[in-house]
C-alpha cells in the first residue's frame, strides 16, 4: 500500500499545488522515499496544457533537485509521541502528594504550562505532540476509586480541549482508571466515542499488578475490539523504588519495569490474544532489546509457547512499537534496530523531563540514513495514528 504524506508548506501558495503534491514523500510498506523523476514529469505534464509543457517539465526536474538537496539539510515534520502534560488540578494533586511525603519536586513538572510546551515545540521543530500522563505517584495518588474516576475525567477533558483548541498540533493518549473494570470500560467508551482520543496511555504497573494480570483482561478485550493504540509509560515497581544502590529509580528501575510489562503481556498470552491492539512501549522498550536473546533462551521452549508466541518470541517483539524517549544513545538504538524493523520505532522526547529536541538531534547523528530518520520522526506515527 502507498500513502502520500503532504509537504508541510506549499511554496507556490496554491491549493492542491501539482508540483508540491508530486514532491510529497511516498510511504510503501513503512519505507519512506522521494518520488521518481518519471513521477514528477508526469505530474508536470498533467498540471499544464500543451502550452508551457517544456517549462513545467524543466521546473519539475529543477524542483526535484532542490527538494532532494533540502531533504538532506532540512528535516521533515516531527511528531512527538512521548509528550507529558499536567492539567492544573492534576498538577496540584501531584505537588500535594509529594509535599506530604517530603518528596522533592521535578522543577520541569512544577513549572509546566501548556503555553511553555507550545513555545518549546516551536523551538524544537515539533509539528505535533501526542499528550499523555507521566506515571502518577503512588497508585493514582492513593485515592479512592470514585476520586480516581473524577481525576481521570478531569485529565481527559482537559487534554481533549487542548486538542480541539489547537487542531493539528496535538493528539491525546487518554488516561484510564484501570483499578476498577466497570468504570474503566465506561471511560473507554467516553474517550473514544465522545472525546475522539488517538489511543490510551497506561502505566506499566498498578501497585502489584502488571498488565498481563487476569483482572485487566476485560479492559484489553474491549481495547482489542476497538483496535486501539495502547501506549505504556513505566514507573518504579513498589518493591524496588527505594533500593539503596546509589542512584534514583529513573536510571534503572523505570526502564526495567517496561521490560516487566512486556514480558508479563507476552507470557500471559495477552499479545497473542489481543492481536488487534497496537502496543507502544517507552524508552526503546526498556531493556527488551538487550535481554531479547536471554528471554528467548529461557522461555522459548515453554510448553505453551505455540499459544503465547505463535511465530516465536522475537517475532512478537518485532510487532510492538517502541519510542525513542531518552533512548537515542548509539548503543540503545543499535540494539533496538537490530531487534525490530525501523517501521516500529516512533519519535518520543520525554518532555518536560528531557528537552524536546534532544532525541531529534541525536537521531540525526546516528548515521541511520534519511529514510529511516524520516520514518522515526513522523512517517511511522502518521501511519499508526491515522483514524
Amino acid at each position: 500500500m502507498y500513502k502520500k504524506l503532504s509537504p508541510m508548506h506549499c511554496v507556490h501558495g496554491t491549493q492542491g499545488c501539482g508540483p508540491c503534491q508530486a514532491q510529497a514523500l511516498i510511504v510503501q510498506n513503512g519505507e519512506c522515499s522521494m518520488p521518481s523523476r518519471r513521477r514528477l514529469l508526469a505530474t508536470a505534464a498533467k498540471a499544464t496544457g500543451a502550452v508551457g509543457v517544456a517549462e513545467a517539465v524543466l521546473g519539475a526536474l529543477g524542483s526535484m533537485g532542490s527538494v532532494q538537496s533540502v531533504a538532506q539539510t532540512r528535516p521533515g515534520p516531527l511528531i512527538d509521541t512521548h509528550h507529558h502534560f499536567y492539567p492544573p488540578e492534576y498538577l496540584k494533586a501531584w505537588m500535594d502528594y509529594e509535599n506530604k511525603r517530603n518528596i522533592p519536586h521535578f522543577p520541569q513538572v512544577e513549572t509546566w504550562t501548556m503555553e511553555s510546551a507550545f513555545k518549546n515545540m516551536d523551538q524544537a521543530g515539533v509539528s505535533k505532540a501526542i499528550l499523555s500522563l507521566a506515571s502518577t505517584p503512588g497508585v493514582w495518588f492513593d485515592l479512592a476509586i470514585p476520586e480516581i474516576n473524577g481525576m481521570v475525567k478531569l485529565v481527559n477533558d482537559y487534554g481533549a480541549r487542548m486538542v480541539k483548541e489547537h487542531r493539528g498540533r496535538l493528539g491525546l493518549f487518554a488516561a484510564l482508571t484501570m483499578l476498577d473494570v466497570p468504570s474503566t470500560l465506561k471511560e473507554i467508551d467516553y474517550v473514544f466515542d465522545v472525546l475522539g482520543a488517538d489511543g490510551v496511555g497506561l502505566q506499566t504497573n498498578y501497585g502489584d499488578k502488571w498488565p498481563g494480570h487476569p483482572d485487566f483482561a476485560p479492559i484489553f478485550a474491549e481495547l482489542n475490539r476497538r483496535k486501539a493504540v495502547v501506549y505504556f509509560h513505566p514507573l518504579a515497581a513498589a518493591c524496588c523504588g527505594r533500593l539503596a544502590i546509589g542512584t534514583y529509580p529513573a536510571v534503572i528501575e523505570v526502564p526495567h519495569d517496561t521490560t516487566r510489562a512486556v514480558l508479563n503481556l507476552l507470557l500471559s498470552g495477552s499479545f497473542a490474544k489481543f492481536r488487534d491492539i497496537k502496543w507502544i512501549f517507552s524508552h526503546a522498550g526498556g531493556t527488551i532489546p538487550m535481554l531479547a536473546g536471554r528471554i528467548n533462551f529461557f522461555q522459548g521452549t515453554a510448553k505453551n509457547i505455540a499459544q503465547i508466541a505463535p511465530n516465536g518470541i522475537e517475532e512478537e517483539f518485532k510487532r510492538l512499537y517502541y519510542d525513542t524517549a531518552n533512548a537515542t544513545h548509539p548503543a540503545s538504538m543499535a540494539a533496538l534496530l537490530k531487534l525490530v524493523p525501523s517501521s516500529q520505532v516512533l519519535y518520543g522526547s520525554d518532555y518536560p523531563y528531557v528537552p524536546m529536541d534532544t532525541q531529534a538531534q541525536a537521531l540525526s547523528g546516528l548515521g541511520l540514513g534519511a529514510q529511516v530518520v524520516e520514518q522515526i520522526r513522523h512517517a511511522n506515527a502518521q501511519q499508526l495514528l491515522t483514524k
